[in-house]
This record gives C-alpha cells, structure tokens and sequence, in this order.
C-alpha cells in the first residue's frame, strides 16, 4: 500500500523523489536552484528550497527568497480584467480602439479583450514594440506599441503568444476604466496582492523585498534578449527596477504568496472569506478557446528539438492542458481542464482542478525555454503521479 503522507494526498515517497530530482538536476549544472510548493485539497504536501540563488556566491535558496515572475505576471492581469469583466466596465467583445483611441487604424481595430486573452491578435510575437527601448514604463511601451506594432494576419486567426503587447494592452485597459484612476500597480497591490495577503509580492522591485530577490540570470544556452530599464542597469535591468510597471512580466512573488494566488483560483476565486473572482468567469476562462491551431511561437521552439506541432490549448489568458499527448510543462498526467502560467525559463504554477492538486515552482538561472518545457513537464508529471 502507498504511504501517504500527513493526510495530503500524496505519497510521500514519490514526493521525495520530486524533491531529489530537482536536485540531480542543479547538481548536473542545468539551474541554479529552486523553491517548490505542491499541495492537495489545499494541504501542503512538499514545500522545500533547493540549491542556490546562484552557483557562483553559494548562497543557499531559501524559501521566502523573492522571484522575478516574468509571464506568469500575466495571470495577475488576467484576473484584473476578469474583474473588470464582472463589473461591467469591460466585455470579452470590448474593442481596444474603444478604450485606447490610439490604437486604431487598419485590422487593429478588429482586436478584442477576447483576442488579447487568447493571444489570437494578428500582432507579431516582440520582446519591445522597438528595438533597443527601455521597457519598464508602461505609458512609453503603450505609445510605442500604438505607433509602431501593427497586424500581419488577421485578428482572431493563427495563435501566436504574445511575450509583450497583448498583456501590455490588457495592463493599460485596466487602468484606463478605473473609476478611481489608480496606476497598474496599485490596482494589483489593491485588488490582488493586499486581499490574498500576498505580502511579499509586487510589481517592480520593492525596497524592502530587495535583500530577498533573486537577480535574474540567464543561462548561457538562452539566445541573448534584452529587457532594458531606464536607470541602466544592464541587459535585463528592467527586472531591477523598484518603479517597473509590466504587465506581461514585472512581477515578483515568493513560491508561499503565489500559492496563495493559485489557491484562490482552485477554490473558484475565493480565499479564507475573501472572494476575488467568481466561479462563472474562472469556469469560461479555464475552458480551451484555441481549438486545435497551433502556438506559432512554441511551434518554432519544438521544431528545432524534432517534436511533432501539438495544439496551443489556451483559454482566457491562461494556459490549459488539453487532452492530447504532446510537450506541456503541466504534463502528461495533467486532467485535460488542469490551467496555469508560465514565465520564461523558469517560473510555473498549475492548478489540477479533478485532482485538486496546486504546483507551484520558481527557479533560479533561467533555461533556454525548450530545455524549461522538458524540465517542468518532468516535474509535473512526478507531482501528478504523487496524488492518490
């Protein structure tokens, strides 16, 4: 008979070799270090820091170190706009010209919310609306987009994820409907992080969470990519900024507030007596609204490792499993409705909602994103394989 362990769900062996796996694996050089949390019914089953926040000062990870998030920023603004959908200041069908006039012209003014959440816009796939500009304030990254990022296919067709515009759109629409005319930042602090007590999250580098952050570091298999900020502190100096406001991937959390987060998406939008989101849009979000076309990016990433195009399973905003058997870093184990983000390199939560099961995992030196897939889709699957 299987041990279960503390009553969570999980055997407690196949826990430990999740642990002892992520090990092998920073042991053998592939990341710096990791902090993992699964959990069952709401049970924590694993929590565990592991490795270093770098190899090369040895400083061992713990687990309230705080993390760039990158995209799995985007499930915050999804849950904004969500939010805003409930209020009635926006609608699936919104148009973006509608709220940001600037953005007219052409098929642009084809796009919706709709379009932005499923990442079927028609815009190119850019890390910046302009080469070489600073990314960290998002009035200079909307203007941008707004002049310079136009459709080369038409809106609501081929999927093609969005590292940049899409969530910059969404950030800014938010923002723009407020009643109470709060920036992007505050509006998280105020709807999302304060509520779930999130205390240890922010968008930009807030001053007090800065002896716990992680400085990114990309791993030398990574293709160089710049995310420039204005107080010039580096390639990725962005991910630096304590004023940052980046929708797509400005940030930062600790592996225990972003199970807060997931939680509250598991439990249909509410936790400890604090509703964020309703049952009815989580239901819609969490449901694939790509069909079987495939995710143009990820189709490039797979080519060039041998696998066979799978389809891009997204639903509003957020990432599903589906049900083919193909590379997904939810797994291959994972219940078809099972949703989540991920975050270049080296960030991920998922939510099982049939086995009720939450994962969440942030990580240090960040992978060449073919190598990420193979390592969380490993991961996964032995968390998956846990719950009995």
């Amino acid at each position: 008979m299987a041990r279960k362990s503390s009553k969570t769900g999980f055997d407690a062996a196949r826990l430990k070799h999740l642990k002892s796996t992520i090990e092998s694996d920073i042991q053998k050089g592939k990341y710096h270090g990791a902090v993992i949390l699964v959990a069952r019914y709401g049970k924590i089953g694993l929590h565990e820091a592991i490795g270093h926040a770098r190899f090369s000062d040895r400083k061992p990870m713990r687990k309230d170190n705080v993390f760039n998030l990158f995209s799995v920023t985007k499930a915050f603004t999804n849950v904004l706009v969500f939010r805003a959908i409930e209020r009635g200041d926006l609608a699936l069908t919104t148009k973006i010209s509608s709220i940001i006039p600037e953005f007219s012209g052409g098929a642009r003014e084809k796009i919706t919310v709709e379009h932005l959440l499923t990442h079927t816009t028609g815009l190119p796939p850019l890390f910046a609306p302009v080469p070489g500009m600073c990314i960290d304030r998002l009035d200079e990254v909307i203007a941008a987009i707004c002049v310079h990022m136009h459709t080369t296919s038409a809106p609501g067709g081929a999927v093609s994820y969005s590292p940049m515009a899409g969530h910059a759109l969404l950030g800014e629409i938010v923002r723009r409907v407020d009643n109470r005319k709060r920036s992007y930042r505050k509006i998280v602090e105020d709807e999302i992080f304060t509520p779930l007590k999130m205390k240890s999250s922010s968008i930009g580098v807030r001053k007090d969470l800065r002896p716990r952050h992680i400085v990114p570091f990309f791993m030398e298999t990574v293709p160089p990519l710049q995310h420039l900020g204005h107080s010039d502190l580096g390639e990725n100096g962005a991910f630096e900024e304590e004023k940052s406001e980046m929708p797509w991937v400005g940030g930062l959390s600790t592996v225990a507030d972003m199970f807060r987060f997931a939680e509250m998406l598991r439990r249909g939008g509410e936790l400890d007596g604090v509703r964020i989101l309703s049952p009815a849009i989580l239901d819609q979000a969490t449901i694939n609204r790509t069909g079987t076309k495939r995710n143009d990016l990820y189709t490039h990433i797979g080519a060039a490792r041998g696998w066979e195009p799978y389809p891009a399973y997204i639903g509003l905003g957020f990432f599903v499993r589906g049900e083919a058997v193909c590379h997904h870093q939810f797994g291959t184990l994972a219940s078809p409705r099972t949703f989540g983000n991920t975050g270049f390199g080296s960030t991920l939560f998922w939510v099982d909602p049939v086995k009720d099961v939450t994962f969440v995992c942030l990580t240090s030196g960040v992978m060449d994103e073919g190598d990420n897939i193979d390592r969380f889709q490993r991961l996964s699957d032995i968390a998956h394989s846990a719950a009995i």
